[in-house]
C-alpha cells in the first residue's frame, strides 16, 4: 500500500475508534451508577470531550482528500457515484435506527417518534447519521465552487466560527453540519499543500511532540477557561487537534502490526458507523441491569476504568463480524448502493478485457511505453495524493 494512503486509513481507523468511544462513554459509561465515580468517570468524560476537535475535523479532511478525484468528473457522474450513494445509505440507515432504537427504550439518543419528526432528521436536523447527509452536501458544495475554491474555504470557515460561538441557531447534530464543512474543503485541497502535508505525516520525533503538545495546551485552555464559544476557538482548535492527528496518525502507520489493523479499520468505517450505535444501545440495557447502585461491579475500579476502551473494542469487533456476514448472506445493499454494485461489476469485465487484449501484445519491458505510463510520469507532483486517494474510494465500505 502506497505510504500516504496508509497514514490517511489508519487516520480514518483512529476516528472511528473515537467516534464509537464518545458514544460508549457518552450515552453508556458515564449514565451508570459507579461508586465513587468522581476520577473516573470524570477522567473519561474530560478525555471524550477533549478528543471532540480531532475526531469529526480529522475525519472530514480525509474524507475531503478521497474526495478530490471525484470533483472533477461531471456533475452527472458526481451525482450517480458519490452524493446520491450517501444519501442512499443516509435514509435506510435513519430508517432502520429508528426501528432498531425502539428495542431499547430510555436509551439517551434522538429517535424520531412520529412521521413529522422523521421528516426533520431526514433534512434539516439529521440524527444520529448526520455524517452521511453532510457528506454527501459537502461534495456537492465542494464540486459547485471548485472554480473558487479559496472564497468556498473561507466562507466555510467563517460559518464554523460562528456556528460553534452559537450565533445561528443548532439544534441537535445541525451543530456538526454547520462546523465541519471547513475541514471537508481543507481536505480537498491538501495535494497543494505538499510540503505542509509531508511535514505532518512524514513526522520527525521533535515534530510529533510539538503538534501532539500544542494541542494538549489549547484544549487544556480551551477546558480551563470554558471558551467553548469563543468566536474562532473551536475552528482554531480543529486545526490543532488535524495537526496532531495527523502526526499520531503517520507514527502509528510505521507500526507493523498496529498500523495494518488500524489501516483496515480505516478501509471500513462505514459499516461500523452504521452499526455501532444500536449494539452500544444493547450493552448499555445490559450494563444497566448488571452495574446496579450499589451492586459488586458498580464498586469494581478495575472495571470502572477499563469499560469505556473494553466496551469499544468489543463494539468494534461486533460490528466488522456482522458486516462480513451480512455481506455473504447477500446483504451488500445495506451497506452500498445497488447501482455502485452493477456498475462495478461491469467496471471489472471491461478491465479484464482490456488486460487480456494487452497480454497478446509481447514488447520488450525496456521499450515498454503505455500512453498510461507516460502519463504518470508526466504528472505534477501533488497529483499522486489524488491517484492514491481514488483506490481507496472506490471502496464500498470507507465513507
Amino acid at each position: 500500500m502506497n505510504e500516504r494512503q496508509r497514514w490517511a486509513d489508519v487516520a480514518k481507523g483512529l476516528c472511528i475508534v473515537l467516534v464509537v468511544l464518545w458514544h460508549v462513554t457518552r450515552k453508556d459509561f458515564l449514565l451508570l451508577p459507579w461508586a465513587g465515580e468522581g476520577p473516573v468517570t470524570g477522567g473519561w468524560g474530560t478525555l471524550s470531550e477533549v478528543l471532540l476537535p480531532v475526531r469529526m475535523p480529522l475525519f472530514f479532511l480525509i474524507s475531503g482528500l478521497f474526495a478530490v478525484g471525484r470533483l472533477a468528473r461531471p456533475w452527472r457522474q458526481v451525482w450517480v457515484g458519490r452524493v446520491a450513494p450517501l444519501l442512499y445509505l443516509f435514509v435506510l440507515w435513519t430508517l432502520l435506527h429508528t426501528l432498531l432504537l425502539q428495542l431499547t427504550p430510555g436509551f439517551d439518543t434522538a429517535v424520531a417518534g412520529s412521521p413529522g419528526e422523521l421528516l426533520v432528521q431526514l433534512t434539516i436536523t439529521p440524527g444520529n447519521l448526520w455524517y452521511l447527509l453532510a457528506l454527501a452536501s459537502y461534495v456537492v458544495v465542494a464540486r459547485a465552487t471548485r472554480r473558487a475554491p479559496h472564497w468556498a474555504l473561507g466562507v466555510a470557515l467563517l460559518l464554523s466560527a460562528v456556528a460553534a460561538a452559537g450565533w445561528v441557531p443548532t439544534p441537535g447534530n445541525r451543530y456538526g453540519l454547520l462546523t465541519n464543512l471547513v475541514w471537508f474543503l481543507l481536505g480537498t485541497r491538501l495535494p497543494h499543500f505538499t510540503r505542509w502535508v509531508t511535514r505532518l505525516t512524514r513526522p520527525t520525533r521533535a515534530t510529533l511532540v510539538a503538534a501532539v503538545a500544542a494541542f494538549a495546551a489549547g484544549a487544556a485552555l480551551w477546558q480551563v477557561l470554558g471558551a467553548d464559544e469563543w468566536l474562532g476557538v473551536r475552528p482554531a482548535l480543529g486545526a490543532l487537534g488535524i495537526a496532531a492527528g495527523l502526526t499520531v496518525a503517520a507514527t502509528l502507520a510505521r507500526v507493523p502490526r498496529l498500523g495494518s489493523a488500524l489501516a483496515g479499520l480505516g478501509r471500513r468505517t462505514l459499516p461500523v458507523y452504521v452499526l455501532h450505535l444500536p449494539l452500544v444501545a444493547l450493552v448499555h440495557l445490559g450494563s444497566v441491569q448488571l452495574v446496579g447502585e450499589g451492586s459488586a461491579p458498580a464498586r469494581s475500579l478495575p472495571l470502572a476504568v477499563l469499560y469505556p476502551a473494553v466496551v469499544t473494542g468489543v463494539v468494534l469487533a461486533v460490528c466488522l463480524a456482522l458486516h462480513g456476514g451480512v455481506r455473504r448472506l447477500g446483504g451488500t445493499w445495506l451497506f452500498e448502493a445497488p447501482w455502485l454494485r452493477t456498475a462495478t461489476r461491469s467496471s471489472s469485465q471491461s478491465q479484464a478485457s482490456a488486460s487480456k487484449a494487452a497480454r497478446v501484445t509481447t514488447v520488450p519491458s525496456r521499450t515498454m511505453t503505455w500512453s498510461g505510463d507516460r502519463a504518470a510520469r508526466s504528472r505534477p507532483r501533488n497529483e499522486v495524493w489524488v491517484t492514491s486517494a481514488s483506490a481507496s474510494e472506490r471502496s464500498a465500505d470507507t465513507m
